[in-house]
């Protein structure tokens, strides 16, 4: 069992920045896939960002290329999305996801089926 505990969202201008933060608990981090996803009122839970297990291997979204970051510091249990030139269009609830627990591969995981454990999720608003 893994526990996901995410923070940093909040309110912020549209051209801003900030840095999500997701802490992990209860299993050796390094074996597992993360990722980023969000979802806006309306909308269905979208990817934006994942990361493979040791880090080397990460992508996005189209529509963030180029202004997120996805990182991980397995020492400290915890994965991160730098969100930089924030747009409206960025306004949503955060979730972080774990994969299943795996020993092999090393692979960045983009749909909802392939993560098994969520956070609660921060809500990032971008205003104009």
């Amino acid at each position: 069992q893994v526990q996901l505990v995410e923070s940093g969202g909040g309110l912020v201008q549209a051209g801003g920045s900030l840095r999500l933060s997701c802490a992990a608990s209860g299993r050796t981090f390094s074996n597992y896939n993360m990722g980023w996803f969000r979802q806006a009122p309306g909308r269905e839970r979208e990817f934006v960002a994942g990361i493979s297990r040791s880090g080397r291997n990460t992508d996005y979204v189209d529509s963030v290329k180029g202004r997120f970051t996805i990182s991980r510091d397995n020492a400290k249990n915890a994965v991160y999305l730098q969100m930089r030139s924030l747009k409206q269009e960025d306004t949503a609830v955060y979730y972080c996801a774990a994969s299943r627990e795996t020993l092999f591969g090393d692979s960045v995981y983009y749909l909802n089926t392939n993560y098994r454990y969520w956070g609660q999720g921060t809500q990032v608003t971008v205003s104009s």
